[in-house]
């Protein structure tokens, strides 16, 4: 099945990349101004590195998709903060609800896209807990998960197993959340996943399975998880909605059977990233980073 023109998955690795603080200011310059508070207002460079990247990655993708000029790019957010491509409905694209979501965490920023269902992206870095151990810190948790996801997360054998299970569960309910829209006040033990060892995932929405939505997961390496939730529009909260073309469509019995469900990403560097019209300035500072 071939892929369709608007569907896209991009994963980029930042962890070997250490801007000179010439480069991280130069690729600041070429996002709008008011996109800059949402990278500088991070202390640590790490943060700032994750935003950056994460805006960057937006603007290139809707670039390479839509062929708007890059500095002619409009993408606003929700109250929730979800971001959508400002006037979707002027742009002659050939589908309707072109939207993409990204996501950050550890080594990795990601961002993904579909031109006719919604979608949603998480990445999840195990992260060792300091001052408690596996249980005590997964036990925060426990009122966002449905009964047997919590079994699953508390039974899985070692610290490390308990955290391990804990991402993947988390990672896919944050997918979900994002995809549709909403912001931090969703009850997240509304969703309840189930799996086959990790494969043929589902979800059951207040007890009843949603035939409305797709989901994959995988592991990155380095302890990190990637997950993507892909659904009918009309699952969107009303802001998001309200952004899209067409939240209501005739399509098949399940989304799957009706456009191709892409599940692996292209590596992408941060030079890639730059468009055409900035790759000669760029190069300069790439240069200096490597004296």
């Amino acid at each position: 099945m071939e892929t369709q023109k608007g569907v896209e998955r991009w994963l980029v690795d930042i962890s070997q990349w250490n801007p000179s603080h010439e480069e991280f200011s130069f690729i600041l310059s070429i996002l709008p101004l008011d996109e800059h508070s949402s990278i500088t207002r991070f202390v640590q460079l790490k943060d700032r590195k994750r935003a950056l990247i994460s805006r960057l990655l937006q603007y290139a993708l809707v670039h390479q998709v839509t062929k708007i000029p890059f500095n002619e790019i409009s993408i606003k957010r929700t109250i929730e903060d979800k971001p959508y491509l400002e006037n979707l409905n002027n742009i002659t694209l050939g589908f309707a609800n072109f939207n993409f979501n990204t996501s950050h965490d550890g080594d990795y920023v990601g961002i993904v896209s579909e031109p006719w269902y919604i979608v949603g992206l998480d990445i999840a870095s195990l992260v060792v807990p300091m001052h408690e151990n596996a249980l005590e810190f997964v036990r925060n948790f426990a009122s966002h998960f449905a009964y047997n996801e919590w079994e699953d997360i508390i039974g899985a054998g070692t610290g490390q197993d308990i955290l391990a299970q804990f991402c993947r569960y988390w990672c896919l309910k944050e997918a979900f959340v994002k995809a549709i829209g909403a912001g931090v006040g969703y009850t997240l033990n509304r969703l309840e996943f189930k799996h086959s060892n990790w494969s043929n995932i589902f979800v059951c929405i207040d007890g009843e399975k949603s035939k409305d939505w797709e989901f994959s997961l995988s592991e990155l390496g380095r302890s990190h998880w990637i997950s993507i939730a892909r659904g009918h529009p009309r699952n969107a909260v009303e802001n998001y909605k309200r952004t899209l073309c067409m939240a209501e469509f005739e399509q098949a019995e399940n989304v799957s059977s009706s456009v191709q469900f892409v599940t692996s990403f292209v590596p992408r560097t941060v030079q890639q990233l730059i468009p055409d019209s900035f790759k000669e300035k760029y190069s300069k500072y790439i240069c200096m980073s490597d004296e």
